[in-house]
C-alpha cells in the first residue's frame, strides 16, 4: 500500500501533468481530492471554487464522509459503506485508483477521507502540505470525472472502538492508550464552541493533532512523530484508541501513528460529540 503521507514531488511523478491522468505504465490512476471543510460553517465548496489543484475533485465531509449526526451517535458517524462506495463512485474514483487527498490546514481534515480509504482496503495518502504544496496556478472550473463502480466494502471492526469501551476501559485497560486529537484549550476544557459539554474522557491523553506539522504545515519527521507518541505513554505493545470533536481530525492523529511506525490504531467515530451528549459518562476538566 502506499505511504499514508506522500510530497508534491511524488504526486507530479505520478501524473502527466498536475491536472492529468496516470503515467503510463503506472499501476493505478492517481486522483487527486479536495477536501476543504470548517468548523465554524464557512463552505469548502466555496474554498474549491475559489480555487484548487487542477484536476482535483471536490468531495462534500458532510455528505460522502458521515451520515447525517445525532446526539445519540455523534457529529460525523461514519457513513453506511454503500453510501460511501456510491460517493466513491460519483466521483470517478474506482477500485484501482490512488487517490491523493488534500485540505487547507495541513491535512487534518482530509486525513479522514484518507484513514476511510485506507481501512477498506484502497491506496490513499495526504498531500503533504496540502494545496499550499502546490506552486502553479490554481482552477477555478470545478473538475468531473465518470461515474464509475465501486466495491462495497464495510468497516473493519478492528479498527473501531465504541463509547462503551473507551468509557470504562480507558482506565482499567492498562495497555489502552486513547488519544484526544483536540486542542489543548478544548481538552481542559477552556472553552467548548460546538458541544454540550466542556472537558475530556477520563483518562485520555491529548496529543493535538495540528502539532504534529511543522511551521509550514508540513508533516514532522517520522522520529520526532514517534517521540510525541513516546512522551504520551504510546510504545509498540499500546492499543491506541483516537477521538477529537467528531471523529474527522482524530484520522489525523492515526495516520501520524503509521508514518510513526507504530501498530494501526483505533478510531472512537462519536468521539467527544457523543460522549459529551451522554450526561451519565463523567467528564474531566483541566489537564
Amino acid at each position: 500500500m502506499i505511504d499514508p503521507v506522500v510530497s508534491m514531488q511524488w504526486l507530479e511523478d505520478h501524473r502527466r501533468d498536475i491536472g492529468g491522468e496516470a503515467v503510463e505504465g503506472g499501476a493505478s490512476e492517481v486522483v487527486v481530492v479536495d477536501v476543504r471543510w470548517y468548523l465554524d460553517g464557512r463552505s469548502g465548496l466555496d474554498a474549491y471554487l475559489g480555487g484548487h489543484i487542477p484536476g482535483a475533485v471536490f468531495v462534500d465531509l458532510e455528505r460522502c464522509l458521515a451520515r447525517p449526526g445525532s446526539p445519540a451517535d455523534g457529529r460525523h458517524p461514519l457513513p453506511e459503506p454503500v453510501v460511501f462506495a456510491e460517493s466513491m463512485g460519483a466521483l470517478g474514483i474506482s477500485d484501482t485508483s490512488t487517490v491523493v487527498a488534500y485540505d487547507d490546514a495541513g491535512g487534518v481534515i482530509a486525513a479522514r477521507l484518507v484513514w476511510m480509504l485506507r481501512v477498506t482496503g484502497h491506496d490513499a495518502a495526504l498531500l503533504d502540505g496540502g494545496i499550499g504544496a502546490y506552486n502553479g496556478t490554481l482552477e477555478t472550473s470545478p473538475s468531473t470525472r465518470p461515474t464509475v463502480a465501486r466495491s462495497v466494502v464495510p468497516w473493519p471492526v478492528d479498527r473501531l472502538a465504541d463509547i462503551d469501551e473507551v468509557a470504562n476501559d480507558t482506565l482499567a485497560h492498562q495497555d489502552l492508550v486513547v488519544l484526544d486529537a483536540r486542542d489543548a484549550n478544548r481538552f481542559r476544557g477552556d472553552f467548548e464552541p460546538v458541544d454540550p459539554r466542556a472537558g475530556h474522557i477520563p483518562g485520555a491523553r491529548n496529543l493535538p493533532c495540528r502539532e504534529n506539522l511543522d511551521g509550514e504545515g508540513r508533516l514532522l519527521p517520522a522520529a520526532t512523530l514517534r517521540e510525541r507518541f513516546e512522551a504520551v505513554g504510546v510504545d509498540d505493545s499500546s492499543e491506541v484508541v483516537s477521538y477529537c470533536g467528531s471523529g474527522v481530525t482524530a484520522c489525523f492523529n492515526l495516520l501520524a501513528l503509521e508514518v510513526a511506525g507504530f501498530p494501526p490504531g483505533r478510531l472512537f467515530p462519536g468521539s467527544w460529540s457523543q460522549y459529551s451528549h451522554a450526561p451519565d459518562r463523567p467528564a474531566v476538566l483541566g489537564e
